[in-house]
């Protein structure tokens, strides 16, 4: 995307919001500039504001609100100081009510533009926790020199800078409200410069830091780390290279895990390992993705993009047999053990790169009911153009990405002959722009 800063006026304008993007950004047309798109951050639909340009593109202009005339009857305080700077959450000034309608809209218009379709019932939207509740996440960690200080938080919404974070107060507050003293605490380190990133994630019982580092610690560090993690309550791995580069700092595992209890199923995991960073709506969604599939007793389901066997294993408790797929080999690993300590002899699991051409492996043979997939950003097209569909009574798609569920449910109601029976938004994310949805498919 071509920006051409050196040209830009920067003097402010007024203006009429239009609408609001996918992004979270208000959507304005000026006038003088020929009806020219603009996205302004920090705008809403029916507002009337004063904004100042930020770069200028060929087709669309961006903007931030400096100050609004009019304010729409959604808007609502932020509840976080740093909202407007960092980038970590984008919708916090749209009451909470109306950002799961915004991303419900957000879903159909990609379905109808790119996938040229339509849900035959649009469902109701999923809702969980909306403050508090990520419990997998990666701050950004930088030495400002200038500043004499270091910063960790997510990035700003110019992405070159690190947000200078007091707390987070869509984290879990086990870690959101420790985020100013990690800060701290590594300004004291020997080797406070070559610590980029911190991944957190939390279990049940048990919360991790895994500290990247671009030089060795040295033992003063070590110590110091050490010390950290006991009095915040942390388990403090490190992490020198790849992911195979994971260890503990005091060498002992440290049992991370959570349970689904509607189930009566535990799924442990390592340091890096995906889970989804809802808890409670994860839970939600799980019943709302079997409700809508509805699997009998007596039916095999295929269950793609499976990972830790997040949908697999409650699955299995109600079908004869389920198998799960997944591309990560460890993800594989842990799903299999995770069925095994679940008691669950009726949930297979295979790793295979799902972008690539499976039509010869033995899962992909197997006769199927039903199929569940989970899919990354970019969709599953290339399994589902490989995939003998005809089996498949019904299909329930979960997507992280509602572009990528629009180009796939295009194929597979215009040219695999499937409906549209349903389809809706998830708020896995609240206060940021993500849109998470499920859609239901059957055969006509």
């Amino acid at each position: 995307m071509a920006r051409s800063r050196s040209r830009l006026n920067k003097t402010p304008f007024q203006t009429d919001i239009l609408d609001l993007s996918h992004d979270g950004r208000g959507v304005a047309r000026r006038e003088g500039e020929g009806g020219k798109v603009t996205f302004i951050a920090g705008a809403l639909p029916g507002e009337v504001v004063i904004a100042e340009p930020t770069a200028r593109n060929r087709h669309f202009d961006e903007a931030r609100t400096l100050e609004v005339l009019q304010p729409s009857p959604q808007r609502v305080q932020p509840r976080c100081p740093h909202f407007g700077v960092c980038a970590g959450c984008v919708l916090q000034h749209l009451d909470e009510s109306q950002q799961i309608v915004a991303k419900q809209r957000v879903l159909m218009d990609n379905l109808t533009r790119i996938g040229h379709v339509s849900p035959g019932t649009v469902l109701a939207p999923l809702a969980g926790d909306s403050w508090g509740y990520r419990r997998k996440g990666r701050f950004s960690v930088r030495r400002v020199e200038k500043k004499g200080k270091t910063l960790v938080g997510f990035r700003e919404q110019d992405p070159r800078f690190v947000a200078d974070l007091g707390q987070c107060l869509t984290v879990i507050p086990e870690v959101g409200t420790k985020v100013a003293a990690m800060a701290e605490f590594i300004e004291t380190l020997d080797g406070k410069r070559d610590i980029p990133q911190i991944e957190f994630i939390a279990g049940d019982a048990a919360v991790v830091l895994t500290i990247r580092h671009m030089q060795p610690l040295s033992e003063s560090d070590r110590q110091a780390w050490a010390g950290f993690g006991e009095q915040h309550g942390f388990a403090i791995f490190l992490q020198s290279g790849g992911v195979d580069t994971v260890q503990p700092l005091l060498g002992q595992e440290v049992p991370l895990s959570f349970k689904l209890a509607p189930w009566n199923v535990e799924l442990a995991f390592r340091p890096l390992d995906f889970i989804q960073v809802n808890a409670k709506l994860n839970e939600k969604m799980i019943a709302h993705a079997l409700a809508l599939l509805d699997a009998q007793a007596d039916e095999r389901v295929l269950d793609l993009f499976c990972g830790l066997g997040n949908f697999t294993l409650p699955l299995a408790r109600s079908v004869r047999e389920v198998v799960g797929v997944e591309g990560d080999a460890g993800l594989v690993a842990r799903a299999r053990e995770n069925a095994q300590r679940n008691g669950l002899d009726n949930a297979r699991f295979f790793a295979a790169d799902l972008t690539q051409d499976q039509r010869h492996t033995p899962w992909m043979r197997q006769g199927f009911d039903k199929l569940l997939l989970d899919p990354p950003r970019s969709g599953a097209i290339e399994v589902l153009q490989q995939l003998p569909l005809k089996q498949f009574q019904r299909i329930v798609y979960v997507s992280c990405h509602p572009g990528s569920l629009a180009r796939d449910a295009g194929y597979l109601v215009n040219d695999q002959g499937f409906t549209l029976v349903a389809a809706g938004a998830m708020d896995m994310f609240p206060h940021t722009a993500h849109v998470e949805s499920i859609a239901v498919f059957e055969r006509k």
